[in-house]
């Protein structure tokens, strides 16, 4: 009988098959017959083709009856017409061969050993048929120590079988090249840094290794308990926006270990070490295990659900019918799932009658949201973390990736190192700086100021695409005149940006044929920072670099789901699915959807619920997941607010900061704990599944939000994720194809259609609002530098590192606080010698608004004049120095400038630990 060989076709062991354009023979093999049909040592799934061990060798005929010859099967291209055979008695002695020569140096109770599934050279000698070793031992590596030095990360190398899997793990997926082979021949040996422990390398803990490693060589402290594992569940990463897919292993109720899905289309068997290892806060001792009732004496006591649940109606109830709605307020979290946002905006607007809800996302991204939909119609990114691997060229503004989105920010570092220009707006030298080709590190304050300088240096260099510009937007004319009026020489003295630096990064983005932005607080947390996005946004589109892969603006969402709390609408001005409060059919529209009036005052956003509070305008406040008193600017102030307050509620996991002014205490579950919907900052909205029960006493917010619209006559439904979700998807356009089904695995980015068909590149034929409009804005000082620059002569701005996450609730109860231990404040070597301060030094952090006391760290990644901290301990509560100081259009506050002063105040030790080095 005649075959069809076809241009795509090759044969396995006889039996033709369709190959796809780039596959090697095993991932054509693997697609048709398992992973796991060929054994493999050297090879993993995430990784590059490297041909080491030669176990996964095949035979292979260009015709049925040519010649044979062996191949290693992971790395050689596939060619039509090939004949693979898998399993000839050439190939088996080959591979059996291969395998006792990696055993004689490999501890041999792996042959006999119980516990299946520890070590992949077990599977692969029992599947190549041997039962023992014929080799003398001799000389072996069996007596190499162990590394016990590091919280999460360990190594056995005597198991090593130098596959180098571990190795192409750091470089390949990481790209932090802590770990290499050293040595020749029979000496060869993996190291990590200069032959150190984990605890004392570079190393940033992402496990990315102990994932490859197939022998646990190299491991990490949870995974032999996985062993045990009964179920794997998979769920979404409850730390930053990137949205990382986890299967976390569990036993009965308790979690053992997490790992990264090899086919997660977010973060492709990555994660960073919070994802991974960072997970033993949710059974921790700290956790709120009862509802608490404060007592007249201030004192909490102990109740049942039933009780504070009559005790929040009964004073809502009493402060309502008093003082009207609007003396109640909401702030939701960017922590809690879609639905449970939803929820609870439904809850404020529609039982308390008002439309003072709002959530964390006001004190981050508020300004992308509202700079966004200004230029292109919606505030959300517009393409997704897939189009990294099509863009030209890289521009990262005010943001630190590899520290605050580690997964995207190794994806970005992946793809630059092999060649993509990247360009770097930041006053510190961050992380991804020495892989950068031009590094604009301006003076904190003036990036509308250095971004007009870039839009002009374009405009001068002919690189506006005049054709997408006339088509497709408005408003040029304005935008290209009020460049044209500036003054280079004097925005270069603002910016401390020098012109020419300035105008090789502009033609390098407007050369590339696609250039993509990706920007974070940096940006937003300005006094002018929606203006700074809607920059952003012009220099996109006066380039066109929009609606096609590889380009747009992406906003790195800080919080994992607060792009998914103002969908919901957690905001004063916009309802759910981002519909104006104050228009008529909008209020209509909710009225009859939810059988109970719309509000049609103007809600309060947070930094106005404050100032209400301590004017007694605004009597109570319901609080989700959010410690204001730590994370917000100016503590003195919010802590003023909280206690100006009649009744506060506070939904959470541990006693906060803000839990300790607290009325009612209501005990709620973690993300390990609950099932629901998270939106990552590419728009995908990925299915949270509960892993475990909820700790005795607790419940899900969701729960918590369903139960309390009951108690008040609202006729609400239990709370389950899919059904909460079908109601989303009714009055939120953009959601109105997704349902708990489709979703699957890999989520859908909105929006999302009928069908469950998604989007992943936005504005591809025209802007969400017909046409994108330029606008032109001048550079203005910070008032806070204005008015406080003269006392406080340094300029403070503030940001997170790679171990904590914001007030470090969660990862200050796990392993990570072993790695860094405190808030530590980093200034220039010139200042230091100025003020006689060294690295190690306690030094007095002063504003107009308090102090506060750290450990310093003489560095040179800041500039002189430039202080720079991170908020993540309450011992240390950097807010205190913070100001109410907020971008003009959103109220986000102006973290990233005060102007403030440093002195020392006693002598200390310099720390051999690498947190010294990651601050």
């Amino acid at each position: 009988m005649v075959q069809d060989l076809s241009t795509l076709t090759a044969f396995i062991d006889g039996e033709p098959h369709r190959f796809e354009t780039g596959d090697t023979l095993l991932n054509f093999i693997d697609r048709h017959k398992g992973r796991g049909f060929v054994p493999t040592l050297c090879d993993a799934p995430q990784l590059e083709p490297y041909g080491a061990c030669r176990v996964c060798s095949v035979e292979v005929a260009l015709q049925a009856d040519g010649p044979r010859r062996v191949v290693a099967s992971c790395h050689t291209p596939i060619a039509p017409g090939m004949h693979i055979y898998t399993e000839s008695q050439k190939v088996r002695r080959l591979r059996k061969n291969i395998v006792e020569l990696v055993l004689t140096d490999h501890p041999l109770d792996c042959l006999t050993c119980e516990v299946s599934g520890n070590c992949e050279l077990q599977t692969v000698a029992a599947k190549v048929g041997i039962r023992g070793v014929r080799y003398p031992a001799g000389a072996n590596h069996l007596d190499r120590a162990k590394d016990r030095s590091h919280p999460y990360m360990t190594s056995e190398l005597s198991k090593c079988i130098n596959c180098s899997r571990c190795v192409r793990a750091c470089d390949e997926i990481q790209g932090q090249h802590v770990l290499s082979m050293h040595g020749r021949g029979f000496n060869a040996k993996i190291i990590k840094g200069l032959d150190q422990s984990f605890a004392d390398s570079e190393c940033v803990s992402c496990g990315a290794c102990a994932q490859a490693c197939p022998t646990s060589a190299i491991s990490d402290v949870f995974f032999s308990k996985s062993i045990e594992a009964t179920k794997k569940t998979r769920t979404v990463c409850t730390y930053c926006g990137v949205g990382c897919n986890l299967n976390v292993a569990t036993k009965g109720n308790e979690v053992l270990s997490i790992q990264a899905p090899v086919d997660a289309e977010v973060n492709h068997a990555h994660t960073c070490l919070k994802g991974r290892f960072a997970f033993k806060f949710y059974n921790h001792k700290d956790r709120l295990r009862k509802p608490l009732i404060r007592q007249s004496d201030g004192s909490f006591k102990e109740s049942t659900w039933d009780e504070a649940y009559d005790h929040i109606v009964a004073n809502l109830t009493r402060i309502k019918n008093e003082h009207g709605g609007n003396a109640v307020a909401g702030i939701s979290s960017a922590r809690c799932t879609n639905e449970e946002n939803y929820l609870m905006q439904k809850f404020i607007r529609h039982v308390m009658g008002t439309n003072n809800i709002d959530c964390c996302a006001r004190v981050c991204h508020s300004p992308t949201a509202w700079g966004m939909q200004k230029s292109f119609g919606t505030g959300a990114a517009t393409n997704s973390y897939e189009d990294i691997e099509h863009t030209r060229c890289v521009m990262v503004i005010g943001a630190n990736p590899t520290e605050g989105h580690p997964v995207t920010g190794a994806r970005l570092k992946q793809h630059i190192m092999k060649g993509t220009p990247l360009i770097v707006i930041d006053p510190r030298k961050i992380e991804l700086v020495p892989y950068a080709k031009h590094h604009l590190q301006l003076r904190p304050g003036t990036n509308v100021a250095l971004l007009n300088m870039f839009a002009r240096c374009i405009l001068d260099a002919g690189l506006v695409k005049t054709e997408f510009v006339r088509k497709r937007c408005e408003n040029w004319e304005e935008f290209e005149n009020g460049l044209k009026a500036l003054d280079l020489a004097e925005l270069e003295k603002i910016t401390g940006v020098a012109v020419e630096t300035v105008r090789a990064a502009a033609i390098e983005y407007a050369s590339a044929e696609a250039a993509m932005s990706f920007h974070g607080l940096g940006v937003t947390e300005h006094e002018q920072g929606a203006k700074t996005v809607m920059l952003i946004s012009n220099i996109a589109m006066m380039t066109g670099n929009i609606g096609r892969p590889g380009v747009g603006v992406n906003p790195l969402r800080g919080q994992n789901n607060v792009q998914g709390a103002a969908d919901m609408g957690c905001q004063p001005h916009q309802g759910a699915g981002y519909f104006e409060m104050n228009d008529l059919d909008v209020q209509k529209r909710y009225t009859d959807f939810y059988g109970t009036p719309a509000p049609t005052e103007p809600g309060w956003k947070i930094p106005q619920m404050f100032d209400a509070a301590i004017e007694g305008k605004l009597k109570a406040l319901w609080l989700m997941g959010e410690d204001v008193v730590q994370t917000d600017p100016d503590a003195h102030h919010v802590r003023h607010a909280m206690e100006s307050l009649d009744f506060l509620v506070v939904q959470e996991i541990f006693m906060t900061e803000t839990a300790k002014y607290a009325h009612v205490i209501l005990p709620a579950s973690s993300f390990l704990e609950k099932s629901g919907t998270f939106t990552n900052a590419e728009r995908r909205v990925q299915r949270v599944n509960a892993t475990v029960k909820p700790l005795e006493g607790t419940k899900p917010d969701g729960q918590i939000m369903c139960e309390i619209l009951q108690r008040f006559g609202f006729p609400q439904a239990d709370y389950t994720p899919d059904g909460v979700l079908a109601e989303i998807a009714k009055i939120v356009p953009f959601f109105k194809g997704a349902t708990w089904e489709n979703l699957g695995d890999q989520g859908l980015q909105w929006p999302i259609k009928e069908g469950g068909i998604d989007t992943q590149i936005m504005h591809q034929e025209q802007f969400a609002r017909g046409k994108g409009h330029f606008h032109y804005f001048d550079w203005k000082e910070s008032t806070e530098l204005k008015t406080n620059g003269a006392e406080f002569p340094f300029i403070l701005t503030t940001g997170r590192i790679l171990e904590h996450y914001n007030c470090g609730t969660m990862t200050r109860r796990t392993g990570n606080s072993e790695i860094v231990v405190q808030d530590y404040l980093s200034l220039n070597p010139a200042d230091a010698q100025r003020k006689s301060i060294r690295t190690g030094d306690r030094v007095r952090l002063s504003s107009a608004r308090g102090e506060v006391e750290l450990e310093a760290r003489v560095t040179d990644e800041v500039k002189p004049g430039i202080l720079y901290t991170t908020f993540h301990f309450p011992e240390a509560m950097v807010n205190n120095v913070t100001g109410q100081g907020c971008d003009a259009d959103t109220m986000c506050p102006e973290y990233k400038v005060i102007a403030a002063d440093v002195e020392f105040v006693s002598a200390g030790k310099p720390k051999k630990k690498r947190m010294m080095e990651m601050v």
